[in-house]
C-alpha cells in the first residue's frame, strides 16, 4: 500500500510511520513542522519505500501530486494542544478548518479513503444525564462561549467532523473519523501543554510539579503503541466507514493523583503546586472537569483492548526522557 500520514512527523503520526514502513507498506509524510520534530523520522531517512515533504497542507498543488499516488490517507496534521490554541489561535484554526477541508476535497477527487484524526475535545463540557464519566460517540457535546479562546479547538475539530460526514453521504467519499483521547508515549513533548511529559519532565528536573486548578479534574490516558494499532485496525474494516469511534483508554485519574504518581515512579523529590488556570493559560480561562471515553464501539468491531496500564506508560515516557537529549529544564515546559 502507498499511505499518506499528514502530520507524519509529529508525535503519534511518527509512531504510524514506523508501524506503517514495519510492514511493508510506502509511506509519504507531509508536514512542515510547526509541531512535529525531524527527529521523530530521521531513522528512516535511507528508507527508499520513506518519502518526506516538509510543506504545509494548504499547499493545493503538493496535496494534489501526493494524494493523486497514495491508497489512503491518514489525516493528523493539526494545531493541537491547550497551549498552542490559547497562543495561536489563528494558526490553529486555519490548519484545523482549511487543511482538512484540502484533504477532503482532493481525497474526493481521487476517491481516497481517509481517516481523520478528531479528538476527545469535542465533548467539550458534557456530562451524560447520569453524570457518569463516560462519553459515547453519540453524547451531546456542549461547548463553552466563543469569548473563550480554549473552546475553539474543539469547534474547529467538530466542523472537520461535519465536512467529513458530509463528503461520505453527499459524495460517497469513504472516510472514518477517530476520536483520540489523551494519547501518551515516547517523543511526546510537554510545549504544548501535554500533561504527563510536562509532569515527568519537571520531575526528573527536580522542579515543581504544577497542577492547575484543584486537581480534581480528571483524565483517562492511552499509550501511543495502542492508539496506532486501533487506527491502523479501523481502516482494515469495511463497516468501520462512515463512522465514528473512540479510540482510548476508560482507566479515569485525577490530575492530582496522576502527579503524585508520576512524582513516586520517577522517584522525585519536586513539589507539587497548585495554580490557577489563569496564571497558566491567562483570564477566562475554562476547562473539562471529566474525559473519559466510552470504547464499546472500538472493541464490538476490532476486538481493541488497551494493553499499556497507566503505570506502564508513565514509566515508559520517564525512561524516553531520561534518555532524552532535550535538556530538562523549565525553558521547556514554562507556564505564563
Amino acid at each position: 500500500m502507498k499511505i499518506l500520514i499528514t502530520g507524519g512527523a509529529g508525535f503519534i503520526g511518527s509512531h504510524l510511520v514506523d508501524r506503517l514502513l514495519g510492514a511493508d507498506n510506502e509511506v509519504f509524510v507531509i508536514d512542515d513542522l510547526s509541531t512535529g520534530d525531524l527527529r521523530n523520522v530521521e531513522s528512516h531517512s535511507g528508507n527508499c519505500r520513506f518519502r518526506l515533504i516538509i510543506d504545509t497542507i494548504l499547499n493545493q498543488k503538493i496535496m494534489d501530486q501526493v494524494i493523486s499516488q497514495c491508497d489512503s490517507i491518514f489525516h493528523l496534521a493539526a494545531g493541537v494542544g491547550v497551549k498552542l490554541i490559547m497562543e495561536k489561535p489563528v494558526e490553529t484554526l486555519e490548519t484545523n478548518v482549511l487543511g482538512t477541508e484540502v484533504v477532503l476535497k482532493i481525497a474526493h477527487k481521487y476517491n481516497k479513503k481517509v481517516i481523520i484524526a478528531s479528538t476527545s475535545e469535542i465533548y467539550g463540557k458534557s456530562v451524560n444525564e447520569y453524570n457518569e464519566p463516560l462519553f459515547s460517540e453519540g453524547a451531546e457535546s456542549i461547548i463553552g462561549p466563543t469569548t473563550k479562546r480554549r473552546w475553539a479547538y474543539a469547534c474547529s475539530k467538530a466542523l472537520d467532523e461535519f465536512l467529513a460526514l458530509a463528503y461520505h453521504e453527499e459524495k460517497g467519499l469513504p472516510v472514518i473519523i477517530a476520536r483520540l483521547f489523551n494519547t501518551v508515549g515516547p517523543r511526546q513533548t510537554g510545549a504544548y501543554g501535554m500533561v504527563i511529559p510536562n509532569f515527568v519532565q519537571r520531575a526528573l528536573a527536580g522542579e515543581p510539579i504544577f497542577v492547575h486548578g484543584d486537581g480534581t479534574q480528571s483524565r483517562s490516558f492511552i499509550h501511543v503503541s495502542d492508539t496506532v494499532n486501533a487506527l491502523i485496525k479501523l481502516t482494515e474494516e469495511g463497516d468501520a466507514v462512515g463512522q465514528i469511534f473512540n479510540i482510548g483508554n476508560p482507566y479515569e485519574i485525577s490530575i492530582k493523583e496522576l502527579a503524585h504518581m508520576v512524582k513516586t515512579l520517577s522517584k522525585s523529590s519536586s513539589r507539587i503546586v497548585f495554580i490557577p488556570y489563569e496564571n497558566a493559560y491567562g483570564p477566562g480561562f475554562e476547562d473539562m472537569q471529566r474525559r473519559c471515553p466510552d470504547i464499546t464501539k472500538l472493541k464490538s468491531l476490532i476486538g481493541f483492548e488497551p494493553t499499556y496500564t497507566l503505570e506502564d506508560i508513565i514509566r515508559n515516557v520517564i525512561d524516553y526522557y531520561k534518555r532524552c537529549t532535550i535538556p530538562l529544564t523549565s525553558k521547556n515546559i514554562s507556564f505564563k
